[in-house]
């Protein structure tokens, strides 16, 4: 039993989406879709400040599923399809139990983090990119960030983590208070999102 999630440090996020890619292409996410964004605090465009000129200042919040400790999704999937994995904490997707309902995106607080696949996936080359293990998508499912499941299951880390140029992540088990993330979260100060909405996420944003 873990329970594993994240800490961002947003001093040292640039918001350069090397975590974006990274995702897209571990995970052969479908065109058009992502699973993380870099998003700041002045307004839903990439790269805007906060604040009036010549007042103002720049934060990056890169967003993706939270993987809640009390999820909302997965209260009110009617298949259980949205589950919470018991042995690592993370929220997960069954494609082939999904019946498109969408029940879990409207539950959700967190705008965006999830998406529906209309139509048949669709990508710009004609070969799959990634890693081996990744459940081939759907159409007329709903997908979302997994952690990166393949891989932490085998004791790797997250693609995101992995390729993030300023070192801004970290990941790791909040179970354990000698892990890295353990140790973050304990000595820096941090926000969650939408703290008051009761889900608990595991993703910590150092501030």
């Amino acid at each position: 039993m873990a329970h594993y999630g994240m800490t961002i440090d947003t001093r040292r996020c640039v918001g350069c989406n090397a975590c974006t890619v990274a995702c897209k292409m571990a995970n052969n996410v479908p065109e058009g879709i992502f699973w993380t964004r870099a998003l700041t605090e002045g307004g839903d465009a990439m790269d805007t400040p906060a604040g009036s000129y010549p007042d103002v200042s720049m934060r990056y919040v890169t967003v993706g599923c939270q993987h809640c400790e009390n999820p909302a999704c997965v209260k009110v999937c009617p298949v259980g399809a949205t589950y919470k994995d018991p042995e690592t904490g993370v929220v997960r997707q069954d494609y082939d139990k999904c019946i498109g309902c969408r029940m879990c995106m409207s539950a959700c607080p967190y705008t965006g983090v999830r998406s529906f696949n209309w139509d048949e996936p669709s990508y710009p080359v004609d070969f799959a990119t990634g890693d081996a293990d990744v459940p081939t998508h759907q159409k007329h499912v709903v997908e979302k960030c997994t952690f990166c499941y393949q891989r932490i299951t085998k004791g790797e880390v997250p693609a995101c983590m992995d390729l993030c140029p300023a070192r801004a992540r970290h990941w790791g088990d909040f179970d354990d208070p000698d892990s890295e993330v353990s140790k973050l979260v304990a000595s820096r100060e941090y926000i969650q999102l939408l703290p008051e909405m009761g889900t608990k996420p595991s993703v910590y944003y150092l501030v």
